[in-house]
């Protein structure tokens, strides 16, 4: 064209997370049986939703007002109840106000716009692996790649905090911390202390802090935790909130952020403003959702649903990394939050020479032709072996803005014998990729 019309940072919006379904198709259509394990929906690894939460879906259907236009903010009814929900929770955590809270259509919608208003100077910080439409669109707004922290998976895959600072000490472009916690992909669980720690270097060299907590009611194994409400202080800071997981109704796309500390940054603030801005040039977000979510979250029934879905990702937790910890060049963590489980492999353990038995020769064919690239990454090579080995689809680990070599699977299965088969096969899989070649 006579002009240039890609966007600047087009290039860094990559997810990997859908992109591999693609090969999972072509595989199908050759004969294998896939066993998706790299998205985090629920309801499509056939998680029952419940009567009672469908009866008060169906009863909003009859409403006339819920087919048209909300306030751009989102429903005053919804906003108030969220706004108790916070400001109920004691003395310590930061209250909001209306004003305060702004719908989207889901958390993509609300991670987009959040990046996409930023300065493109301005950098947030980002944990390395990291969920990739966080990392994908904050890179992309800026036309570089990501800049990160790292996440230590030989410490509960928690934040190097040392490192953390170090990064945002020198390099001044940086404007805010992301945290995700619970964490996607890793499953951590941030304990108080370090969440203080992490809210104390945004004091110190004056940040905002931007935190995923999508999945703050989904934590179990006894872990503790604290919302970034609790310990954010005088901090400006943007919680982002949804109910795809925890409901979970991921079709609704309903998400919301809450911000904390407005009017303490003139910056800051007008930031905010233009957010809502360009949520106003586009209206709004879906009503239904909005006008279904306090009387879900209200219903007598919901604390019993959502304590029974905890201590079934718990077993199944504690399944996969009996399963998978003692497997000799893995590093593996029990998840401890959300429902998904990051495994690395050591350094040096995968090879470009490594190989699982492929019986289908089509299928062999096209295995060896997507892992032909002198520059694939091996945990991406792996991925494709294991897919078309045993049909197990997982995601790769360098695909979530890390060097470290592994893959994201995830705990959503509700089948119990299903799910053991799966982990067992995967265990196997993995055994038999490493020890097919030594360097």
């Amino acid at each position: 064209m006579r002009t240039g019309i890609v966007h600047i940072g087009a290039e860094e919006l990559t997810y990997e997370i859908r992109n591999i379904i693609g090969v999972a198709d072509k595989l199908r259509e050759l004969g294998v049986p896939v066993y998706l394990e790299n998205i985090g929906d629920p309801v499509s690894k056939g998680e029952k939703i419940p009567a009672w939460m469908k009866e008060i879906v169906a009863r909003l259907v009859m409403e006339n007002d819920c087919y048209g236009y909300c306030p751009t903010q989102g429903l005053l009814e919804t906003r108030e109840f969220l706004v108790a929900l916070n400001n109920g929770n004691g003395n310590g955590h930061c209250r909001i106000t209306l004003e305060d809270i702004i719908f989207f259509n889901g958390l993509g919608d609300a991670i987009t716009k959040v990046y996409g208003f930023l300065r493109r100077t301005a950098r947030v910080i980002t944990p390395s692996p990291t969920y990739t439409t966080h990392s994908s669109s904050e890179a992309a707004h800026a036309g570089l790649p990501p800049v990160c922290y790292p996440l230590d998976p030989h410490n509960h895959w928690f934040p190097d905090i040392d490192e953390l600072r170090r990064r945002v000490k020198y390099n001044p472009a940086v404007a805010g911390i992301l945290l995700i916690n619970p964490d996607n992909p890793t499953g951590a669980v941030y304990p108080e202390s370090l969440l203080r720690e992490i809210v104390n270097i945004a004091r110190e060299f004056d940040l905002f802090i931007i935190a995923d907590e999508i999945y703050q009611n989904l934590v179990f194994n006894g872990r503790k935790t604290q919302p970034l409400a609790a310990l954010v202080g005088d901090v400006p800071a943007i919680s982002m909130k949804g109910i795809s997981k925890e409901l979970p109704w991921p079709g609704s796309r309903c998400g919301w952020i809450e911000v904390y500390n407005a009017r303490r940054d003139s910056q800051f603030e007008s930031y905010i403003q233009s957010i809502l801005n360009a949520k106003m040039v586009e209206v709004c977000s879906t009503t239904l959702p909005q006008k279904a979510l306090p009387r879900i979250l209200q219903h007598p029934e919901y604390p019993a649903h959502l304590e029974n879905r905890r201590l079934r990702y718990e077993k199944f937790s504690q399944i996969a990394y009996d399963r998978l910890k003692d497997i000799p060049g893995v590093l593996v963590n029990r998840t401890n939050g959300a429902f998904y489980m990051s495994v690395a492999f050591e350094e040096g353990c995968l090879n470009k020479q490594q190989t699982l038995s492929i019986s289908n020769r089509s299928v062999r064919e096209m295995v060896k032709e997507l892992t032909a690239a002198a520059d694939i990454n091996p945990d991406k090579r792996f991925v494709y072996y294991l897919l078309a080995s045993t049909g197990i689809c997982v995601v790769p680990l360098t695909s979530f803005s890390t060097n470290l070599q592994g893959f994201r699977l995830t705990l959503l299965e509700p089948d119990e014998k299903r799910f053991r088969g799966m982990i067992d096969t995967l265990g196997q899989g993995i055994e038999d990729y490493i020890s097919s070649c030594h360097p």
